[in-house]
């Protein structure tokens, strides 16, 4: 009894997170209400409220069911042995082809890109975004900071100053394409990628730049 209890409470919070992503792609985040994404589940808000506090832990828990899986690659890559940009440059192929392979992580980056107002119940979610660009491009640091020093060459610039630019880069990328999809984001990317990592001196071999990827 206690299994199956558990398992209806999983299928709940499922079909609560489905909702939100269907809802707050039609309306927008701060134009949907908590009981608008409940009714949409088809439960009552007292089911929603047992799993969510408010309207941002559940836009976070949303954003986690396709941010995780692209952001646990980067977690240990400094940490293996090995060039850490061969690893950046994998991890960015992989993240590419999830993004214009699977709709689901389409459908949600586009609600966080294009639907999210800084209203002020909205908070905890901006701060999660704010946390996020500062992690990744701490990471991108470090990656460029150990390339350039297994390479024994000079960086033309620091290495915090290059990462955000690599991150600006990427970031402008796929909030284009999702834009209305007019390009071969992998394709492009590659050859920014490729691009950027030349004209910093870190340049990879041309299999190890995110050209073609695998699938999730």
């Amino acid at each position: 009894m206690a299994r199956r209890t558990k398992e209806d409470a999983l299928a709940t919070r499922s079909a609560l997170l489905d909702a939100a992503e269907r809802v707050f792609q039609q309306r927008g985040v701060s134009r949907t209400s908590l009981a608008d994404i409940a009714q949409a589940a088809g439960v009552t808000r007292g089911a929603l409220y047992w799993h969510f506090k408010d309207k941002a832990a559940l836009f976070n828990a949303m954003m986690d069911r396709v941010a995780l899986p692209l952001g646990a690659e980067l977690e240990g890559l400094l940490e293996r042995g090995g060039d850490p940009l061969q690893g950046l440059c994998r991890h960015l192929r992989e993240a590419l082809h999830q993004i214009v392979h699977d709709e689901q992580t389409r459908r949600v980056l586009r609600i966080a890109m294009q639907k999210v107002e800084h209203a002020e119940e909205l908070g905890p979610v901006i701060d999660r975004h704010i946390q996020m660009h500062r992690l990744n491009t701490e990471r991108e640091r470090q990656v460029f900071e150990r390339a350039a020093a297994l390479r024994q060459r000079a960086l033309p610039a620091p290495a915090a100053q290059l990462a955000h630019g690599f991150y600006a880069m990427v970031h402008g990328l796929i909030y284009s394409w999702l834009l209305d999809e007019g390009f071969d984001l992998e394709a492009t990317a590659a050859v920014s990628v490729q691009a950027f990592l030349r004209g910093i001196g870190l340049e990879l071999a041309l299999a190890a730049t995110p050209a073609v990827a695998d699938g999730r």
